[in-house]
């Protein structure tokens, strides 16, 4: 079955109002008829050029260096789970280039977040990328200065050789932390605008989705060799799905993906599985779609389509896996592709089948880190589980090498992107062109990215 992938472009539009042929996310979700949540109706693009960005923003030493001193310092991002610290002396290490955070909780059950840096000497109280528990107070492991878990002083050893120090200007350098949707974040700017604001939409939207009610059922941390916004942006747009996850696309309407862009932090794409795909060049049957979605014995009900007869099944299946009541989830949540984007590195997808929480930190110029959670439902049970181990890979690791993971169709879809970002961070150093020529709508928030980067940049 061959694709009619040319389709020239309409003079009479002006640039950014083009869209594929087909029908729209919209039109698909409002196929359902299951009234989904409002903000999965909602709708917020606008033509932002089409100037060509240059690869410097990412090949540059001078360029990431202006990114952790404008950028990374003034920026508020996700640490770590509340249910990595569920008790006093629970701490978990955040590392962002340079920098490394200690988040801890204290006595009185409150979580605040520490530079990991003893005021003393300097020495790192824990290792870049620790977790732990049952810490009674921050002990430098180079002279023993100890501090009490709210970051006030505790003891100096030979306190007689220290009349200087005045206890009250002697805590922990706190900056400030606070936790939406079960996420602890920080942010390294001791004046920094208050989280919420600086979410935008996010908690508005996402009052449908508490993520605060799913625990981590799968945690992986990988290296991927590239800058971390080339391999972030591989996940903002899913017009890379025609060459990179061909076996998807007769139930994709990947190239009728919706773009959003809420506001100067928030981005979104929406993208209809199981909807079938206007691309190919015959129309194919509902049951036809119904058997390529994983129901090949089945006949499916004169009265539903395909994507609706499918959904009403992983209700019943996933709901009964989950311990969950999935009856009131409609289409376009328990099947779509939904990721929200938080700058600068954040990505929040709020459905069931793609339940995915990613980011990507900078590991120098040339090389990233991708943390990827993966969120389930709490049980109707009400007891939440332990969160996932943690689990690390390294560049030449894929995802279907974990056991946690073999069996998750996501892991080949993951592992088809990060294969190529080696072969395209070849190609951005040895471009002669020099810059990325982006589309007007389909990669939109690569432009939106940019553009917030740069008012951080520029400040």
């Amino acid at each position: 079955m061959s694709l009619d992938i040319y389709q020239p472009s309409d003079p009479s539009l002006a640039p950014g109002e083009a869209r594929c042929p087909g029908p729209s996310a919209q039109d698909i979700i409002a196929r359902d008829g299951d009234q989904p949540p409002a903000p999965l109706l909602a709708s917020a693009y606008e033509y932002l050029g089409n100037d060509d960005i240059s690869w410097s923003r990412y090949t540059s030493q001078a360029f990431h260096d202006l990114e952790m001193e404008k950028m990374w310092t003034k920026t508020w991002q996700w640490a770590c789970r509340e249910e990595h610290i569920p008790n006093p002396g629970d701490y978990y290490v955040y590392d962002i280039g340079p920098f490394s955070v200690i988040v801890i909780r204290g006595d009185d059950d409150q979580i605040r977040a520490f530079a990991n840096s003893c005021p003393h000497r300097g020495m790192q109280f824990c290792n870049s990328g620790e977790q732990g528990s049952g810490k009674q107070f921050i002990r430098c492991p180079f002279h023993g200065m100890s501090w009490h878990l709210d970051g006030s002083l505790r003891e100096i050893p030979c306190r007689w050789d220290f009349p200087h120090i005045d206890e009250q200007n002697f805590k922990l350098i706190e900056v400030p932390s606070d936790s939406w949707g079960g996420f602890v974040f920080i942010n390294l700017d001791r004046e920094a605008q208050a989280l919420e604001d600086y979410l935008e939409v996010l908690p508005e939207h996402f009052a449908n989705w508490p993520l605060e009610d799913r625990y981590v059922v799968l945690h992986t941390e990988k290296v991927l060799p590239g800058n971390w916004k080339m391999c972030m942006e591989g996940f903002m747009e899913a017009f890379h799905v025609l060459a990179t996850h061909p076996e998807g696309l007769r139930g994709s309407s990947w190239a009728n993906t919706q773009y959003d862009l809420f506001s100067p932090h928030v981005s979104r794409f929406l993208q209809n599985l199981s909807s079938g795909n206007p691309h190919f060049e015959r129309d194919y049957t509902e049951q036809e779609l119904f058997e390529f979605l994983g129901h090949p014995d089945e006949t499916l009900p004169e009265d539903k389509t395909a994507r609706q007869a499918h959904a009403d099944g992983l209700r019943e299946s996933l709901g009964a896996a989950m311990d969950v009541d999935l009856t009131g989830v409609s289409n376009s949540e328990l099947l779509d592709s939904i990721e929200y984007h938080v700058f600068p590195n954040a990505c929040f997808f709020p459905g069931v089948v793609i339940p995915l929480i990613y980011r990507f930190r900078p590991l120098g110029v040339d090389k990233c880190i991708h943390d990827i959670m993966m969120l389930q439902p709490i049980p109707e049970n009400g007891e939440r589980p332990e969160p996932a181990p943690r689990e690390r890979l390294a560049i030449d690791e894929p995802y279907v090498s974990l056991e946690s993971f073999k069996t998750n169709r996501l892991s080949y879809v993951l592992d088809q992107d990060t294969d190529n970002f080696e072969r395209q961070w070849a190609g951005i150093n040895a471009s002669l062109k020099g810059a990325q020529t982006l589309g007007n709508y389909q990669e939109a928030r690569i432009r939106h990215f940019h553009n917030t980067l740069d008012t951080y940049l520029s400040a």
